[in-house]
């Protein structure tokens, strides 16, 4: 047997890639000098390409197929090499394994508030995440611009710059947008393909692309969920004294459930609820009868002092108030003000305008009424 007989039997001829992982997106053939006998199959599979780099210098690219590295398909690598020895020595190159199917399932999210100006609330901050997916498109690219010679590329070594990518470019699509915060999540989907089309063009300049981008959640900062939420509960209760009701009676329920909490609050509201029904059967007797006389008369009770009204007033779709009877005089000569503004007190049935309720009628008697026709 003949030295180069041996030689060529020392260098493998079969170049493959079987992945076993789920996130490496770059993977380097290792022999021992990188040489790589000629006529040796190259078989590239579905969702990889195979990149050859010569003396630090990006030969060919080769798609899916099977492949004998022969001079009739490698061009580019035939003018680097230079051979004139019948093609029988063994060649030294870098075979780069690079992943084209689709990352799935990478998170992204908002490490810090996004301000925004928000039409109804004004200035907000809000958070936000979601999802996304990545694919190499560009194969030599992705190798010169971002892996370089590193021999196992994982999909972590990226992930962080990529995130900081879609959080820019969320912050500024979003800001521009004008989308109040409240319709947000009705444009989710809408949003997610806009961000993704404002990044193409940056991870275009690495090889890359992203398919999907979804938004998950959007949220506001939890006062301003608060605040939503005592106007949501308000706007389900409707009147405001029912609502006021509904919360005390609420919290007495709570108190007598737990009685020995608070410092003895159940007890209280207990006695004070007890005391209160024993005033309301004071007047009868143990049969349901007028209550037996006492031995001495008790002294009349003087009637409680009459309960001055607060009023609101609807303004613009708002409601402002309460405000007493003497702001609704300095606010009906101030010309803040009148006869057909709407208002409503405790007790009342629905809003009424001020002209037609007797106690703020006389509010405008010192003003002249409306001409005619008017």
């Amino acid at each position: 047997m003949g030295i180069f007989d041996f030689l060529s039997g020392q260098f493998i001829d079969v170049i493959h890639w079987v992945d076993d992982t789920r996130d490496t997106m770059v993977w380097r053939f290792e022999r021992e000098g990188h040489e790589i006998k000629y006529g040796a199959k190259l078989t590239v599979r579905e969702g990889q390409a195979a990149v050859f780099v010569h003396e630090g210098q990006l030969a060919d690219v080769f798609t899916p197929g099977l492949y004998m590295l022969e001079t009739n398909n490698m061009p580019v690598m035939t003018s680097l090499q230079h051979w004139d020895h019948g093609f029988k020595s063994p060649f030294k190159s870098e075979i780069y394994f690079v992943n084209t199917t689709r990352f799935s399932d990478l998170k992204w999210g908002t490490k810090n508030p996004v301000m925004l100006r928000d039409p109804e609330f004004g200035p907000t901050r809000i958070r936000a995440f979601g999802t996304y997916t990545i694919r190499v498109t560009d194969p030599a690219r992705f190798l010169s611009e971002i892996v370089g010679t590193d021999g196992e590329f994982t999909m972590d070594e990226i992930s962080f710059q990529i995130r900081n990518i879609i959080v820019q470019e969320f912050s500024r699509v979003l800001a521009g947008s004008g989308i109040p915060v409240l319709d947000m999540a009705a444009n989710t989907a809408d949003l997610g393909k806009l961000v993704a089309a404002e990044i193409s063009g940056t991870l275009a300049e690495y090889g890359l692309t992203m398919p999907e981008l979804y938004i998950e959640n959007i949220s506001l900062p939890p006062a301003v969920e608060e605040a939503l939420d005592k106007r949501t509960s308000m706007g389900i209760a409707g009147d405001l004294g029912k609502y006021t009701q509904y919360s005390a009676a609420e919290a007495m329920t709570a108190a007598a459930k737990n009685p020995n909490g608070g410092g003895g609050m159940g007890a209280g509201l207990g006695m004070g609820m007890g005391m209160a029904m024993a005033n309301q059967m004071a007047g009868q007797g143990p049969w349901g009868g007028a209550a037996q006389t006492p031995a001495r008369a008790a002294s009349p009770t003087p009637p409680p002092p009459p309960v001055e009204h607060v009023w609101h007033i609807a303004e613009n779709g708002e409601t402002k108030g309460p405000f007493s009877k003497a702001d609704m005089g300095r606010m009906a000569q101030g010309g803040e003000i009148t006869r057909d503004t709407f208002v409503w007190t405790a007790g009342q049935d629905g809003w009424l305008r001020a002209e037609d309720v007797a106690e703020l009628a006389q509010l405008f008697t010192i003003l002249p009424p409306p001409p005619p026709g008017s």
